[in-house]
């Protein structure tokens, strides 16, 4: 049984200081995790595409130009985590978009593999509306799944900018963020997608981190209509008024799904047929997985009077959604998450959410 308590990282000032103070503190940690991206970023079994190290770091450094248009700022945070930890900038932006990446390179890369299926993490998300929540107002869950390698650097970062809303993302070492909630009521999930229309473009977890500095959901959804999206991603936003969307979002197509009376929820293939051309080839297994835990879900969400406890319990889901590590692919649930921005309060739990506890954080 794995038993820990989440790690929190408090950063404070400007970008280039919070991505300093965040490659000092993680430096060891930072420098393993990059290694590890880059060496799945050049196995085929994970792209579908033969690179080399140099030909996966020039598509890394092809990226930064599309980050810098669209977040002057975030790529201060990346250089003052370069300046830190010694490693490069496009080794750092590679290791925060590498579920994004991997896309890039799918699409683009040479010396295609045609026909092998890719592994996908396996998230499980859903916002539910106020009106069936037990006190009114409106929640927001997900587990978070990846490799089981990723688990030991899961942490929290507690951000406050200088110019920005101070806020909340569960993510890990080196990463600017993957799941958040900022002090202005805006939260923001995600599911990670195949995209088949991968392109040169910006990461997820910067769309993630650039939401969380907006004060209004609809400058949030601006977020990603004006990104030039690097991979496919699914991601699900939240207000403190209860207001919620789901965004299937490829490279090359967008769509936004308004919450209405239903809880929304999603795993990991596209549910928008014009999205389901878009999508590429998947383990028998990872498909069949991704289906099962939206129906089961579906299933536990239908009670009535949603609390954050019965959140806590669904994400621990023995039946489909809480992943247990096995081979080949040893994807687990490294965590979980639930927002209600209308109280400013976040709960998340380190590791296996069956075997752990959840803590309790408030901005």
């Amino acid at each position: 049984m794995q038993i820990g308590k989440l790690r929190v990282l408090k950063l404070a000032g400007s970008y280039y200081e919070m991505g300093y103070q965040h490659g000092k503190t993680y430096y060891d940690e930072i420098h393993m995790f990059t290694e590890d991206r880059l060496k799945l970023s050049s196995d085929p079994n994970w792209t579908g595409r033969s690179l080399s190290r140099e030909e996966v770091l020039a598509l890394g450094e092809a990226c930064l130009e599309e980050h810098e248009r669209y977040c002057p700022d975030l790529m201060q945070e990346i250089r003052g985590m370069a300046d830190a930890t010694g490693l490069g900038m496009a080794e750092l932006i590679i290791m925060n978009g590498y579920t994004d990446f991997i896309d890039t390179i799918y699409a683009i890369g040479d010396r295609a593999l045609p026909g092998m299926p890719q592994p996908v993490d396996d998230c499980t998300a859903f916002l539910v509306p106020a009106h069936t929540a037990q006190d009114g107002r409106a929640l927001f869950g997900q587990t978070w799944d990846m490799h089981a390698s990723a688990t030991p650097y899961v942490i929290l970062i507690h951000g406050t900018p200088t110019d920005a809303p101070t806020f909340y993302t569960f993510t890990i070492t080196g990463c600017v963020g993957m799941i958040g909630m900022n002090d202005a009521g805006i939260c923001v999930g995600i599911n990670n997608l195949m995209a088949n229309d991968g392109q040169i473009g910006v990461m997820w977890n910067f769309v993630v981190r650039k939401i969380l500095q907006q004060h209004s959901l609809e400058d949030a959804l601006e977020c990603l209509r004006t990104a030039r999206l690097a991979g496919g991603h699914n991601y699900l936003l939240m207000d403190r008024n209860g207001r919620g969307y789901n965004v299937e979002a490829m490279p090359t197509h967008l769509h936004i799904e308004r919450m209405d009376q239903q809880a929304l929820l999603h795993t990991n293939h596209c549910l928008l047929p014009q999205n389901q051309r878009l999508e590429r080839e998947r383990l028998p297994d990872s498909l069949a997985s991704s289906h099962n835990r939206l129906r089961r879900a579906g299933e536990l969400l239908r009670q009535p009077g949603i609390t954050p406890e019965m959140l806590m319990e669904i994400t621990r889901d023995p039946e489909a959604i809480c992943v247990r590590a096995k081979p080949p692919m040893h994807v687990e649930s490294c965590g979980a998450a639930i927002m209600r921005p209308a109280s400013n309060e976040f709960w998340a739990v380190w590791g296996l959410p069956a075997e752990n506890e959840y803590e309790h954080f408030v901005l």
